[in-house]
This record gives structure tokens, sequence and C-alpha cells, in this order.
């Protein structure tokens, strides 16, 4: 019997790699990019409600856990991975098209999925995208992203976290700074089960978010004139407990200004959609609510 959070598993080969990806539920397609170092897990918190009205596709994007790379890692591309959630969308979706919530650098991929495919896309919610060439002065920022990644390149995975949450004021981003492979898992008996297996993986992706992803993701700068035609369907989005980190909620409070947008605000900070699920799908359900 098929219930509306069964998952069904599969894989798809994307050029230079292999996407797993799993879908629970019917309706309208949602597609859930995911962010930093995490995989398909990382929005399980919110599986119950957001199947209840939609057919919910997230994956592991190319290179992370289970999505293995065709050839070596190299630096990450936001339009490879925007091309990679078209790909999933056209081979899932039965009309081709998607609502699309991304977080952090996962709103990065979904805000440029948006201006490349438009065709492929009926709304967007870009959470807290670190879209550091939107701020009025990026310098500072760019350089603290390569720091992190230096850092992890000369003192490993825990100084860069410890690093990166320090430059952050001290919170924790999707990324978990800061906690070794035994913390994460202390914390997680708490969360969902498909998150509590999500963390080690999410450990194990750490090198790449950090030395391949960071800093290439966050000083790529969205294209501004594509989504002028299409900002009706982008809603850009940040937690409130963010507010006084710029890295994170300023992008997308300059974002919604550009485009003459509203800034929505979610429950909770940076990982909303892991520590406060239900409170955050609900967010995102009424966002996505068609209009009366």
């Amino acid at each position: 019997m098929t219930t509306a959070t069964t998952v069904r598993t599969g894989t798809l080969a994307v050029p230079g790699a292999t996407l797993h990806h799993e879908v629970r539920g019917s309706g309208p397609f949602l597609l859930l990019v995911p962010g930093g170092a995490g995989d398909a897990g990382m929005y399980a918190g919110m599986h119950a409600a957001l199947t209840a009205r939609y057919t919910v596709v997230s994956y592991d994007p190319r290179g992370l856990s289970r999505s293995p790379l065709d050839g070596p890692l190299t630096d990450q591309r936001v339009d490879v991975w925007s091309d990679d959630a078209r790909r999933l969308i056209e081979h899932l979706s039965p009309d081709g098209t998607a609502d699309v919530l991304g977080c952090s650098s996962g709103a990065i991929v979904a805000v440029d999925l948006l201006a490349r495919h438009p065709d492929r896309v009926r709304r967007v919610v870009a959470h807290e995208p670190p879209l550091l060439e939107l701020l009025d002065d990026p310098a500072p920022h760019r350089a603290f992203f390569a720091d992190v990644r230096d850092t992890h390149r000369t003192e490993g995975i825990a100084a860069a976290m410890a690093r990166f949450s320090e430059g952050l004021g001290g919170a924790r981003p999707a990324d978990d700074p800061g906690r070794t492979a035994e913390a994460v898992a202390e914390e997680a008996t708490e969360l969902p089960p498909e998150i509590q297996e999500m963390a080690p993986r999410m450990h194990a992706n750490l090198p790449v978010f950090l030395d391949r992803m960071l800093h290439p993701f966050a000083t790529t700068p969205p294209d501004l004139a594509a989504l002028r035609p299409v900002a009706d369907r982008l809603v850009p989005a940040a937690g409130r407990d963010s507010r006084h980190q710029l890295p994170l909620y300023g992008p997308a409070s300059r974002l919604a200004a550009l485009l003459h947008r509203e800034l929505a605000e979610f429950p909770g900070g940076h990982l909303g959609a892991v520590e406060q699920p239900t409170a955050f799908a609900r967010r995102l359900l009424a966002l996505l609510a068609p209009a009366d």
C-alpha cells in the first residue's frame, strides 16, 4: 500500500554525474533543493505536511552522498547545478514544471533555475541565498568565505567550521559549523529518522562544501536581467532569527528590493527547515498557495 510518505527512490544520469532522488506524495510537483553539505534527507521533518498537498521530490546534489561524479571533483558551478534541477523536473514531473524551495546554497541554485529555465518553474521560494555580490560591500564577505575555504585546506574541517561559526556571529548555518561527527550524531537523535541517517553523510560531504562550493557559489552573481521578467514567481525569504547575520539575511532582503518583491520571513534562522520543520512547512505552504 502506498501512503503519502512512501518513498520511491531512483537515479538520473546527468552530464558528469548520477543523481539520487526520492519522490513522495501526489499532486503538483514540489522540488526541494538542499543547501550546504545536506542531501535528500535535509527536509525530512516537513515531508508529512508537504506530501498532503504535493508530490515532493528531494535529491542528493552532484558530488554529495549518493550522487557520484563521473570524474574528479572540481569547483562546482551554479549553472550546472540548476541544470541538474531542470533535468530532474523534466524527468519526474508529468508537465515538466514544479514549485521549488531552496535553502542556503540550494536557494542560489533555485534562483538560477528560475533565471535560466523559467518555463520549468511555477514558483521559487529562495530561503537565505548567500548571494554576496548583492551586498553594498561584498568584498569583506568574499574574503571571509575564502578564509573559511583556505582554513579547511590548511587546518581541516573542525578549524574551518569554527571559523565559519565565528564569522557568522556564533550561529549555526546549514552546514553544522564547529561540530564533530560525534556531536552531529548526538544532536540528531531528537530529529526525524531521515535526518539522523543523513548526519554522517552530511559530515562526509563537508570537504566538498568547504573546498568546492562555499566560495564559488556565494560569489556567483544572480542574473537580475533574466529574473526581472519573471520576478512575480520568486519569493525571496529569510529567517526571523537571522536578521543580524548580514551574509545570510542581507542578500535575500536586497534581492527582494531589487526585484520589487516583498521579503517573506520564516520562523527560525538559517536552519529553520530542519529545526522548526512544522512551522517552516506551514509558512511555505501558505506562500505557495494559489492566490484567490
